[in-house]
């Protein structure tokens, strides 16, 4: 299989083997202080059929899994979180089915190590010492710090939920490996790519607002910066979006939509030519029913696929990786690397094409049309009512234990 990869991820269904996740391990004395594993680690009900799934009794960041049934000595798995995230739940899960379905023998300690060096200091010298056979970073966050402090390490590390590591500056191109302890997978599509589905849905655009979170600084450089600066090379007016407080995201997105949709005005007065493009800042993409108060008849556009959903808040159309797909890339690379593939050699793994959602219900709204071409290769179709009619690998809603 090509690493730079072409996937028809309908036929990948993967049963578990049990893997040792790592997320850092809270000293005693914010032990007390942290939340229960319940609030951070979720997961889809179906997992717990091949999954036995525990918590510390002293340490609530840490999670273990264990696959049931499981014969002779399993290997282990660190996987290290930042924070929760609704990404991670639908990640996670990927992940384990991929596991059991190839069958690999592992087992899971997860640590959410809550973005304190320290903490995360604790999670990868517990997986030197237990002779740790792989870590699983997800998310960004997670990605960073272990590229600036294990890069070139003993442990193999895969990368999930992750921006692009070529616009990050942590490959040098697409082309070949790392040549490290390093595999990584990207959630990003070439904007060269999601520009010609926009240029097919606005072929006219003139002004694209690209909403983002100024805290997040992997999905402005890799997802709101490349965007901005292709459009603007196209003679598009771009009007950047900046949440400067992720917090107070609604009220940021209470002013800005208003005032993106006046700007818009001055050059496309009945916004026929003029796009909404929602990068993947959680802060800016939960707040789905905000823009779509304030964003009128300008269509909303995602970077984020699971944006595009049942229902009302949603946004009208997504290009890019769902969370899920990326996730059944990284497990692969994961099974890989378990089966004796070294990360070095492994290219940047890239979903393509990309997943394509669509709501008829928003499209019918505010009188978009959609592209005959978009609805062919759409994996995720929602219709005029907001009822799902195709959901490509869709999983199940995330449960906590």
């Amino acid at each position: 299989m090509s690493d730079q990869i072409s996937m028809a991820w309908s036929s990948l269904r993967l049963s578990c083997a049990a893997v040792f996740l790592i997320f850092a391990t809270a000293p005693s004395a914010l032990a007390s202080d942290a939340q229960s594993f319940s609030q951070w680690f979720k997961y889809a009900p179906s997992i717990t059929n091949e999954w036995v799934i525990s918590g510390s009794n002293t340490d609530p960041l840490r999670v273990e899994l264990h696959r049931k049934d499981s014969e002779g000595s399993p290997k282990k798995v660190f996987v290290l979180y930042p924070r929760p995230s609704s990404a991670y739940d639908t990640a996670i899960t990927e992940i384990l089915r991929v596991f059991a379905v190839k069958e690999i023998n592992v087992d899971l300690t997860v640590v959410n190590f809550e973005v304190n060096d320290a903490l995360a200091k604790a999670a990868l010298d517990e997986a030197q010492r237990t002779k740790a056979e792989l870590i699983i970073a997800m998310g960004s966050e997670s990605t960073d710090w272990l590229y600036k402090h294990y890069r070139g390490g003993s442990i193999p590390i895969v990368t999930v939920c992750s921006k692009d590591p070529v616009q990050l500056g942590q490959m040098k191109d697409y082309e070949t490996g790392s040549g490290n302890n390093f595999a990584f997978t990207s959630l990003n599509v070439p904007v060269e790519v999601q520009m010609a589905y926009v240029e097919e849905l606005r072929p006219k655009l003139k002004n694209l607002a690209v909403l983002v979170d100024s805290k997040n600084i992997s999905a402005v450089k890799t997802q709101g910066e490349p965007i901005a600066n292709y459009a603007k090379q196209k003679g598009v007016q771009v009007i950047w979006g900046s949440v400067a407080n992720p917090d107070n995201a609604r009220e940021e997105l209470a002013k800005i939509i208003p005032s993106a949709v006046s700007a818009m005005r001055k050059t496309d007065p009945d916004l026929s030519e003029s796009l909404f493009w929602v990068t993947g800042s959680t802060s800016v993409f939960r707040e789905i029913h905000t823009i779509n108060q304030y964003s009128g008849r300008v269509p909303v556009v995602s970077v984020v696929p699971e944006i595009v959903t049942q229902g009302e808040d949603s946004a009208v159309l997504a290009i890019g990786v769902s969370f899920e797909s990326n996730a059944q890339l990284a497990a692969v690379y994961a099974t890989r690397i378990l089966r004796g593939v070294s990360p070095g050699e492994l290219k940047v793994g890239i979903v393509s094409p990309p997943d394509i959602a669509i709501s008829f219900l928003k499209a019918h709204q505010i009188g978009m049309r959609v592209p005959f071409g978009f609805f062919e290769i759409a994996g995720f179709v929602y219709d005029y009512e907001g009822r799902a009619v195709r959901v490509a690998n869709k999983a199940e809603p995330a449960a906590s234990q």
